[in-house]
């Protein structure tokens, strides 16, 4: 390594020189530093699958309060943005990054080190005085000739950044747990619900055909049916308890508390009252947080490149120390005693083991790494969006043709039922199969409009929404 120094003492005016040096090194440091560039082709307007909106008011824009109308899943929501674990931990490394950059920041700056110490020698009288005694201030400054203190202060920054959009991806995904949820737990309630009225009804219908083999219309086979028709749906129940149960605890720690029972409404008074918009693709850049997130991590790894590279230029640091050095007490403030130096150390590094040119390989990798998930992400983000739509659409459409369907069987048990009562062309089997399937109908309503809301949380989840 190859090195020069300067030292001028008590400030002489040849420091100019050293200033010098440093403006001719800065008339190249330009080419080092290779500013951000967004890639071209990121958020392509062809993002979302059949989907070539203009309009701007995108979904993910809505603060979530103005989505979900249920006061309670409002205060829910509310109580997970308190106290949920991840969304605290969010916050704690939000301050390890603001500690980094405050660090990068205090880079640029000088140095100063106070020091006070006497010295004492054992050596004979003759040869030198044994002791002596030191007062002295040093400061010490490193010239970013070349800007690679100022990019590890930007990627300190944009690691910040970072964190912050980290916590608002961690809101963005809690909201919509709560609220998808939310709107399980009441599935599952009008389910238990359906399922409980209905083993009331197979109860009666158990003891109507015990009274109609009594009376010569039905064999015992139809009531032993009969029975075995109730059983298969009440041992359903303990399953759809034990999904309640789950569920509750499941929500109760998102709320960062210990599990219990949770209040909630009906599933069937949930209404989406606002307009399902997409908005622009390139509109994710600007909403959506873990998107947000893989660009700040980009824009960080290519600040290390710049670092990197700054390694294969020399470096300029200056030094300085002024204090007072005696060999006694009572003389020691006199003026003879102050001293004062300034030198300047030009650093080229000529041999480095391959270090050099091995960290910026790695900065580089990490870089395409980095941009390679960017683009990953938008297109995964392109995913969500079109997958919740349709699915959206896939709920709504069944919603009204499952309408008709119920209609139907509800008249088919109706019609058999009374077939049973007074034909002896009908049997129990034609009532026991238009049951059974207009309870699997009542139940696939329920799942119907679950999936209607739950696309809408997934849509607004895919669009950013959810941590304004």
């Amino acid at each position: 390594m190859y090195q020069t120094t300067m030292k001028l003492k008590y400030f002489l005016p040849a420091g100019t020189g050293i200033l010098f040096i440093m403006f001719l090194l800065l008339l190249t440091s330009c080419s080092i530093i290779h500013p951000y560039q967004r890639p071209a082709d990121i958020a392509d307007n062809h993002l979302y699958r059949n989907s070539n909106t203009t309009d701007t008011n995108g979904l993910g824009k809505l603060p979530w309060n103005s989505l979900f109308r249920d006061s309670i899943l409002q205060s829910l929501l509310n109580e997970g943005i308190r106290n949920n674990t991840d969304l605290k931990i969010a916050v704690t490394r939000i301050k390890s990054a603001s500690a980094g950059f405050k660090q990068s920041k205090q880079a640029l700056l000088p140095s100063l080190n106070l020091n006070a110490n006497p010295v004492f020698q054992n050596i004979p009288a003759q040869l030198g005085v044994p002791q002596t005694y030191q007062l002295f201030a040093g400061a010490a400054w490193e010239a970013d000739l070349w800007g690679k203190l100022k990019s590890a202060k930007r990627a300190s920054l944009l690691l910040l950044l970072q964190s912050e959009a980290y916590k608002r991806a961690v809101q963005t995904q809690l909201v919509a747990d709560i609220a998808s949820n939310y709107f399980f737990l009441m599935a599952y309630d009008e389910q238990l619900q359906i399922t409980e009225k209905t083993v009331a009804n197979r109860k009666e219908e158990v003891e109507t055909m015990k009274i109609l083999k009594e009376s010569d219309v039905v064999t015992g086979a139809a009531v032993v049916q009969s029975q075995a028709n109730r059983y298969s749906v009440e041992i359903t129940i303990p399953d759809l308890k034990q999904h309640i149960h789950e569920l509750e605890n499941a929500i109760s720690i998102l709320l960062g508390k210990t599990p219990d029972t949770l209040v909630r409404s009906k599933l069937q008074d949930q209404k989406i009252t606002v307009k399902l918009q997409t908005g622009l693709p390139i509109e994710l850049l600007a909403n959506r947080p873990d998107i947000q997130e893989a660009e700040l991590q980009l824009r960080s790894s290519l600040e290390m490149e710049n670092v990197a590279r700054a390694y294969f230029y020399p470096t300029l640091s200056l030094t300085a120390n002024a204090g007072l050095v005696n060999t006694g007490i009572a003389q020691f403030f006199s003026p003879s005693s102050f001293f004062a130096n300034l030198s300047g150390n030009l650093v080229q590094p000529l041999f480095s083991q391959g270090q050099n040119q091995q960290r910026l390989a790695i900065a580089k990798a990490n870089s395409e790494a980095n941009l390679v998930s960017f683009r990953k992400s938008l297109l995964t983000a392109g995913q969500e969006v079109s997958d919740a739509l349709y699915s959206y659409q896939t709920a709504v459409e069944k919603e009204s043709l499952r309408l008709q369907q119920i209609s139907y069987l509800q008249k088919s048990v109706d019609y058999t039922k009374e077939l049973l009562n007074y034909s002896s062309k009908a049997n129990y089997t034609d009532v026991l199969t238009s049951e059974q399937s207009l309870l699997a109908a009542q139940l696939n309503s329920i799942s119907d409009k679950l999936q209607e809301l739950t696309a809408v949380v997934n849509l607004y989840r895919s669009l950013g929404g959810g941590w304004k």
